[in-house]
């Protein structure tokens, strides 16, 4: 008994001392401040959550108590956050070489991809390179953009007709549902090149969505000692690894459909008359994001092909990113609409004043309407999908201010914060699409932060979103799609709840968007 507690005192001792050294070590080093922590642990703090949005506005209170960079720990992960546009800016674009790897932790295995084989996971070097400029030439070019035309235009019609069969009576039901099909037909085209039946699209988005919700919801122990909870809670290893096979056995067979195709493509290339190629309103596309990986090559890795388990990977990256922000970003918008009939008033005028009129509009159209455009903006300032973005880590020590990043530590930056900023923009709480006109404080906005920061729904820097691009043009196309199909009124009784918000993927409507949808007479 007296040898366990000299033992029990030996260790206490022991980690109070490796607490107090690395207390000290941290202020020698020029960390930012941030609350103490426990070694191995980290901040007790984190313990008491209960789901993301207590993780988020604990966060904020940290920041409001400590100032605009703030040190913290996860278990073993040191992690520095920015709440700050001008030390964003300098985090992610001035400095952006050396913060555009991704922190090593077991987590990272488990976010739904193989590894860290996706754009997304994968470590700043030649592998990303060659990831994102496929996905920059093959999904957000101008050309491959103008091919997927008629796939947009297939999507919105469904989209408009599904809508107006479920609204009949004047009755308001949930969109979100709508919305999620809609653009997971859109990608599962884009993807496969086959505009797929209903049920099947609602089988892979459903299997998506599983896998996501569960690596977001279920993932949050590891970052606790993650060689000690990998092991002990493998049965939740197992379980993600499980829906990720699931997911592979419903892509095998539309990526062997397209392999086989292009073999029967090259084939038939020396005869007279090659097979026929759809275009995007037919039932296969000739082109498709699969068909790009098929051809890709890893030259660092002796020139070879991709496995099954890679390209399975990347198609539940171009999936899940693909939908679940637009998603989420597109009710967001839409309840703002319903919620300001004096912008739904504005943006229907805009659109009937296209060259095509009465309330018809083409791509081209689109590219002049700016009052939609700042429609768009205003909504991913004011509810940006992410709060926090993905996190980066420090190849090197990095100066930050009057403080430094080391190296191996993360960095992140709260997005949701700086779109808030009061010093930045004008009554920021407030829907004010006007901001982004001429003469508001959003004229002339870079989305993409390069030379300024105010507001990063896309991320900035090396790591900016590389579909930023095709994403804005899906929020508009669809958001004019809407507003010129149907006036678009609250529940009666019921007022549209905008500033409530939920952690799932990304953050969303607490309570979903119901709205009253009545046709315009221009769409029938």
């Amino acid at each position: 008994m007296e040898l366990t507690w000299l033992l029990l005192v030996a260790t206490c001792l022991l980690v109070a001392v490796v607490f107090l050294l690395s207390d000290a070590k941290r202020h020698r080093r020029g960390l930012p401040p941030g609350p103490a922590s426990v070694p191995l642990i980290g901040n007790l703090v984190w313990l008491t959550l209960t789901d993301g949005m207590h993780f988020l506005h604990t966060l904020r209170r940290l920041h409001s108590r400590y100032g605009p960079l703030l040190t913290h720990r996860m278990g073993s992960v040191l992690e520095v956050t920015v709440s700050d546009r001008r030390l964003a800016h300098a985090a992610l674009v001035e400095r952006g070489a050396a913060l555009a790897d991704r922190p090593e932790m077991a987590s990272r295995e488990l976010l739904g991809h193989t590894g860290a084989f996706s754009i997304t996971s994968s470590n700043y070097g030649p592998l990303w390179r060659l990831l994102r400029r496929n996905f920059a030439l093959e999904v957000t070019s101008p050309a491959r953009i103008l091919q997927f035309v008629q796939l947009r235009e297939l999507v919105a019609t469904e989209l408009t007709a599904k809508l107006r069969r479920e609204h009949t009576g004047g009755v308001a039901v949930g969109v979100r549902d709508a919305f999620q099909h809609a653009m997971f037909r859109l990608f599962v085209a884009m993807c496969f090149g086959e505009v797929l039946d209903e049920l099947t699209v609602r089988g892979i988005t459903a299997a998506v969505s599983d896998m996501m919700v569960y690596a977001m919801t279920e993932i949050d122990v590891f970052f606790f000692l993650p060689a000690v909870t990998t092991r002990l809670f493998r049965g939740r290893w197992q379980a993600l690894q499980a829906k990720r096979q699931k997911l592979k056995t419903m892509y095998r067979p539309l990526v062997d459909a397209r392999r086989q195709r292009k073999n029967k493509l090259q084939g038939a290339a020396g005869d007279d008359h090659p097979p026929h190629q759809q275009g995007g309103g037919g039932t296969t596309l000739p082109h498709c994001y699969v068909d790009s990986l098929l051809d890709m090559r890893l030259e660092e890795d002796g020139g070879r092909a991709l496995t099954e388990d890679e390209i399975a990977s990347l198609c539940s990256e171009f999936l899940g990113t693909g939908t679940d922000l637009p998603v989420t970003a597109l009710e967001w918008i839409m309840a703002e609409i319903v919620k300001n009939p004096g912008v739904q008033k504005k943006l229907y005028d805009e659109i009937n004043k296209a060259p095509s009129g009465s309330g018809k509009f083409s791509e081209e159209d689109m590219v002049k309407m700016l009052y939609l455009k700042a429609v768009v903006l205003e909504g991913l300032r004011r509810h940006p999908p992410g709060h926090i973005m993905v996190p980066r880590a420090a190849a090197e020590d990095v100066e930050l201010g009057a403080y430094v990043v080391p190296k191996g530590s993360s960095l992140n930056v709260m997005v949701y914060d700086i779109g808030m900023d009061e010093g930045t923009w004008e009554r920021p709480r407030e829907f004010m699409p006007e901001r982004f006109l001429p003469g508001g404080d959003g004229e002339g906005l870079d989305i993409t932060g390069s030379k300024e920061i105010k507001m990063i729904p896309f991320g900035a820097g090396r790591r900016l979103c590389p579909g930023y691009r095709i994403a804005l043009l899906h929020l508009e196309y669809f958001v004019a799609t809407l507003v010129a199909a149907f006036e678009w009124h609250e529940e009666e009784g019921e007022d549209v709840d905008v500033t409530s918000e939920a952690a799932q993927v990304s953050i969303v409507m607490k309570k979903p968007l119901r709205a009253r949808l009545v046709p315009r007479v221009s769409s029938l």
